[in-house]
């Protein structure tokens, strides 16, 4: 099993940190009182696999952290676990300007000192467990997607980012989905629904695929749309976005929009990403 500890200066990212992981499939634990790490680590391995990557986040909140942080993780790698230690820093301008920007005070805040004198003093707090840290990460200046890079490279060996590309057929009588990022109306095609033999079938049955395909404008619609998509799903995977939703949508959900989506869906798939495919109203109407 293994365990991450997310740590380091306040106003560092540690939130944000904790939520890619999150998405890499970590079970993660906000604030957990440091006297409470090996308790947790010792429930988690009672567990028998269902908590086999978890990431826990501790701050200044407690006090003076770093020798019982660094004493509990001493205690959870004798029972066996593997713990990595994640320690977050920043610049001080970049610390103070977080500050100002969310308006709420640090942990620590005293009013017999300024902002930076605080942070001063967190600093020094926390030396001995920056000293102990797998990894130190400044995030002055660092993008969404380079933490992820990052965590994924130190954690998991990887070095790229993987982004799921969902597409949702839909009708559009039956309500636009709020969970597309995109969405592409392709009622300008001609109707399936119109031709008597197809009008029970659907988009997944051949004679309705090749009835929509028969169409260079369906084609050439596909053709063009497939560069734009090639472009947006590398600029969404730079910014680190990690699930992208495309709705397809006609008039009733059946028989368009669901061609189109499967087709899509392939050729998403050639791209290199991993894709899903769902139809939302198919069989409706």
């Amino acid at each position: 099993m293994r365990i991450v500890i997310i740590t380091g200066m306040s106003g560092a990212g540690k939130s944000h940190a904790a939520n890619v992981l999150e998405d890499m499939g970590y079970y993660c634990v906000d604030n957990l009182p440091t006297a409470l790490l090996p308790r947790f680590a010792e429930f988690c391995i009672s567990a028998q696999g269902k908590y086999e990557k978890v990431a826990l986040v501790t701050d200044i909140r407690e006090g003076d952290v770093a020798a019982p942080l660094i004493e509990a993780v001493d205690t959870i790698v004798r029972m066996g676990c593997e713990c990595r230690i994640v320690y977050l820093e920043a610049s001080m301008s970049a610390i103070i300007r977080r500050y100002k920007e969310t308006r709420r005070p640090h942990p620590l805040a005293d009013a017999g000192e300024l902002i930076s004198q605080t942070i001063q003093r967190e600093k020094r707090m926390l030396t001995p467990l920056r000293e102990r840290a797998d990894i130190i990460i400044d995030t002055t200046t660092l993008k969404s997607s380079s933490m992820h890079d990052i965590l994924s490279r130190f954690l998991e060996g990887e070095t790229t980012r993987r982004m799921r590309v969902e597409l949702l057929s839909f009708g559009y009588k039956y309500g636009v989905p709020n969970e597309a990022d995109l969405m592409f109306d392709v009622r300008f095609l001609p109707n399936p629904y119109y031709v008597d033999s197809l009008r029970p079938l659907t988009g997944l049955d051949a004679p309705v695929r090749d009835y929509v395909f028969s169409f260079d404008m369906s084609v050439k619609f596909l053709d063009m749309l497939t560069p734009l998509l090639e472009f947006l799903l590398a600029a969404y995977t730079e910014e680190g976005k990690s699930v992208v939703v495309i709705g397809i949508g006609c008039t009733g959900g059946r028989h368009r929009s669901t061609a189109i989506a499967a087709e899509l869906a392939d050729r998403i798939g050639a791209m290199g990403y991993e894709t899903l495919l769902f139809h939302r109203d198919v069989d409706k109407g």
